[in-house]
């Protein structure tokens, strides 16, 4: 390609982009925002999506998944029939046509493929089945702050496995999970496959894929001793089990503590340590008010609540329905003197506490030496709190520590959550009815390129793995007003491609710092450069990644270029 017909608008500067993916990406001149969250690929960015796609379809293709093409644009009927429509939330985009008929904009689609199925497949004989789809979803994003990692608008690839029993999903899913190791290898991405929980899209037996980064928005909780790794979700706190030390408890005394509401205050105001102290917050779990019992050092986790309740929907409860319940506003909050009886929930750390300060449910005050049993009781002990580092490892008892990730792939085994409320049903080889059971492959194309640019680049620019890269080799003719340079960069560029070599060829009437910049930004993995050693045959190529260079004739180029090639590998 002639560079001095492309479209590769580089920019020297762009304020509004926060993350390094989203400055690099505008800067190069690879994607363009039309709207918060909504962007259009450029030539040199839509040849790096293509190569992800082309990675992504190679692995699929490998494991027999079939590929389709599903529609966007889903009735909204299906998406009730789910359920899904009020519990997806504020980001399932929705609109509806000339004659009223409601549709939804598709984040995902579970429902529409399972509606697919349910016609046209009806035996256990055709099954299993996977089908996938690389196309644009939409997601109505609070925040689309992040360029191409969280966008409104972004490409998807989504599959979905048919079978008619557990094992056969298992093994499906194994197959799967190595595709996508295989895919994020290729891609040149550090990455880990970490125990997740499935959020909306329900199912169980989860793992997310997350590209280690600072800009991820994902706490990723890993071991420093095997290879665990888990969403900060989902990562299990290790209990002993043991009984709680049993002491003399002081008797209960109310302490007015005037304006101190939270932990810090609390702790500072009564001269004690935060642990002493017990937070406790007030959820409605599907309608039902619950109370939640975390020591005060500690991190509520609400993921781990709402799989232990089993609730579709979990949420803080309003101040109005905390005073009601509760009898005070939240940061008074207790277990002792409920206002209403509602279940309570404690984590395993306060189950293990003798002497404690808790909310008083009066507004200014909180009570001391409070001991569970004696004083009020708990209806379940569980993990409900964030691991932490320097935790013990729930696979080898070493220590955990944090990583930041970015999640670029998640799979499921969904079982029959979809099947069963949409009748998707098989004859099994008994002849009789049976729901399908189905599991659920999703990769972010577009998050994906965004997170190799997050994990490959320098002050100066991209650097793009070889096997994502938009052109092999970046040709560049330091001065196109010379003739002979110009000669023999063409003679270059006629040769290279005829060599099968994809090749971007700066043949702009530009200053040459402004060609070097700009092909730094680009971050091409090699780059050839013809300038004043041209009339001599001499011509130099550079390394992207290494910064590795040298001089090399012209006629040698030819007899060096395989061995070029394999050092970008």
């Amino acid at each position: 390609m002639r560079q001095k017909h492309m479209l590769s608008p580089t920019l020297r500067s762009v304020a509004e982009a926060e993350m390094m993916s989203h400055q690099l990406l505008l800067k190069a001149g690879f994607i363009r925002q039309l709207a918060a969250g909504i962007y259009s690929f450029l030539p040199l960015g839509f040849k790096v999506l293509h190569k992800v796609e082309t990675i992504v379809r190679e692995e699929m293709d490998k494991i027999g998944a079939q590929e389709v093409l599903l529609p966007s644009l889903h009735p909204s009927e299906l998406w009730e029939e789910t359920g899904r429509k009020k519990s997806y939330g504020p980001e399932l985009m929705q609109l509806q046509d000339r004659h009223g008929r409601e549709f939804v904009l598709g984040p995902t689609h579970e429902e529409v493929i399972t509606d697919l199925l349910r016609d046209e497949v009806n035996s256990y004989k055709k099954l299993p089945i996977s089908l996938y789809q690389i196309q644009s979803k939409f997601r109505d994003e609070r925040r689309p702050r992040s360029g191409l990692l969280r966008g409104r608008e972004f490409m998807m690839k989504d599959a979905y496995s048919f079978h008619a029993n557990r094992a056969s999903l298992d093994e499906q899913y194994a197959l799967f999970y190595q595709a996508y190791q295989n895919i994020f290898s290729r891609l040149g991405l550090d990455f880990r496959a970490v125990e997740a929980d499935s959020g909306a899209m329900g199912g169980t037996d989860t793992h997310e894929f997350m590209a280690l980064s600072e800009a991820g928005e994902d706490t990723v909780a890993m071991c420093l001793s095997c290879e665990y790794a888990s969403n900060i979700e989902m990562a299990k706190v290790m209990h002993d089990g043991g009984q709680r030390t049993q002491i003399e408890v002081p008797v209960l005394t109310e302490i007015e503590t005037k304006g101190q509401k939270t932990i810090a205050e609390v702790a500072s105001f009564l001269d004690i340590q935060a642990e002493q102290v017990v937070k406790s917050l007030l959820f409605i779990a599907d309608d039902t008010p619950v109370l939640v019992l975390i020591r005060g050092d500690h991190d509520i986790n609400e993921v781990k609540i709402k799989n232990l309740l089993g609730a579709s929907v979990i949420e803080l409860a309003e101040e109005s329905q905390v005073i009601a319940v509760c009898g005070a506003p939240s940061g008074y909050l207790g277990p002792v003197g409920l206002k209403k009886q509602v279940k309570v929930i404690a984590d395993h750390a306060v189950a293990d506490m003798n002497d404690m300060v808790v909310g008083a449910n009066k507004k200014d005050y909180h009570l001391r030496h409070v001991q569970h049993t004696r004083d009020f009781e708990i209806d379940e002990v569980a993990d409900v709190r964030n691991i932490q580092t320097g935790d013990t490892c729930p696979s080898c008892g070493g220590q955990i520590q944090f990583s930041r990730g970015i999640e670029i792939g998640h799979v499921f085994k969904l079982g029959t959550r979809y099947s069963e409320v949409m009748s998707g049903t098989i004859l099994d080889e008994n002849g009789k009815t049976q729901p399908y059971i189905m599991g659920c492959y999703g990769i972010g194309i577009s998050r994906a390129v965004a997170s190799i640019v997050e994990q490959h680049h320098d002050e100066n620019g991209i650097i793009w793995p070889a096997s994502v890269a938009p052109y092999a080799i970046h040709l560049i003719a330091v001065n196109m007003k010379n003739e002979t340079q110009a000669s023999v960069a063409e003679e270059v560029y006629q040769m290279l491609q005829k060599e099968g070599i994809e090749v971007l060829f700066d043949d702009r009437p530009e200053r040459a710092g402004v060609k070097f910049k700009d092909g730094d930004l680009f971050g091409i993995p090699l780059r050839i450069t013809v300038g004043s050693k041209a009339g001599e045959g001499i011509i130099e190529y550079k390394n992207r990644r290494s910064g590795v260079g040298d001089a090399l004739h012209l006629q040698d180029l030819s007899k060096a270029l395989p061995d070029l090639m394999k050092e970008l590998m």
